[in-house]
């Protein structure tokens, strides 16, 4: 990042740059190796009492002292590198949590406080997507109220690195002592090539219910119930993908699962998991792409997904499908 200009570094941005994205430049002392620099770039959430807070697209949250800046100017926002198409972060929101309803559902002002009998986090969050009708303080502080009087750990569901994004309230809920717990991406692409995938779906078979099968090899489903069941066959239109185990080492369970949500233009990939024995067959391409071919069928055009940062094998798996970040979304809990 280069910040000279006519040959001097300036620190070009002020309190009244809270809420832009911003680039800065700072020193660092370390011992016996004098002054070193460091670049962080993200939105400017706060400047107090000579600290200066920016919250990166990653959600992390770095405090710098005003004393330390040597540099620093408004940037614009990060140019678009899409593969797929074009989609805003509040878009995306409302679409991803059809695909992922609740059992049950009470607003909070322009929030949503959502619980599903703890399966979950997604439907165990609160979702706000607005104003909450009083300040923020107040408003955690009922999210708290809500989910401690369901016997549940009280989160919410915020998102960063997209234009709309959240990180003004990542600040205040980190200043309000909650802490991430999980940070995820949600990745879009076209969703035609994804059913063009040079797969075998022969042996993909698709249903409108999950049945005992699918269930079976579902790694989520360690608390059986009927909650759990309702949340995974909300959404418009909801399909279950299933590839047979093919032996009774099996146990019945099959050899590979899915899920897709079509909702308009979008496909939403759910719960595509292959049994460890059978990986490296190209079971999950298959799956992708035969829920591909049947949102097609049913108009859709666009893909999203959402894979956790740590989960390097399906990263890479979705990389060769064409998915690309859109944005990522975190829950927070208090600490």
């Amino acid at each position: 990042m280069e910040f000279t200009m006519g040959g001097r570094l300036e620190v070009r941005i002020t309190p009244a740059d809270v809420g832009k994205r911003v680039s800065v430049r700072r020193r660092t002392e370390k011992a016996g190796a004098g002054a070193e620099f460091t670049d962080t770039v993200g939105v400017l959430t706060s400047w107090d009492e000579g600290v200066v807070a920016i919250t990166r697209k990653s959600g992390e949250s770095v405090h710098i002292a005003e004393s330390s800046l040597v540099a620093g100017k408004v940037v614009p926002a990060a140019p678009a590198r899409r593969r797929g198409p074009a989609a805003s972060f509040q878009e995306l929101a409302a679409v991803t949590a059809r695909a992922w309803q609740p059992v049950e559902s009470e607003p909070l002002g322009e929030w949503r406080l959502r619980a599903a009998g703890g399966f979950t986090r997604r439907a165990n969050s609160a979702l706000p997507l607005g104003d909450p009708g009083m300040p923020l303080g107040e408003a955690f502080g009922r999210v708290e109220s809500w989910y401690e009087e369901r016997g549940l750990p009280p989160y919410i569901q915020t998102a960063t690195g997209a234009g709309g994004t959240q990180e003004a309230l990542c600040a205040e809920l980190e200043r309000h002592g909650w802490r991430r717990e999980v940070t995820a991406e949600v990745r879009i692409a076209a969703l035609a090539p994804v059913g063009d995938l040079d797969a075998e779906v022969s042996a993909v078979r698709l249903s409108r219910t999950p049945d005992e099968a699918w269930l079976a090899r579902y790694q989520r489903f360690s608390t059986p119930g009927p909650h759990v069941l309702r949340v995974l066959g909300s959404g418009p239109s909801v399909w279950f993908a299933t590839v047979a185990g093919g032996g009774e080492a099996d146990g019945d369970a099959p050899a590979a699962i899915g899920r897709c949500v079509v909702d308009g233009r979008w496909a939403g990939f759910m719960a595509v998991e292959v049994a460890p024995e059978h990986r490296r067959r190209g079971l999950a391409t298959s799956v992708m792409a035969a829920l591909a071919r049947r949102a097609l069928d049913e108009g859709a055009s666009a893909a999203w997904l959402q894979v956790e940062e740590d989960n390097g094998g399906a990263r890479a798996l979705y990389d060769g499908m064409g998915f690309a970040a859109h944005h990522r979304y975190h829950h927070f809990r208090p600490a």
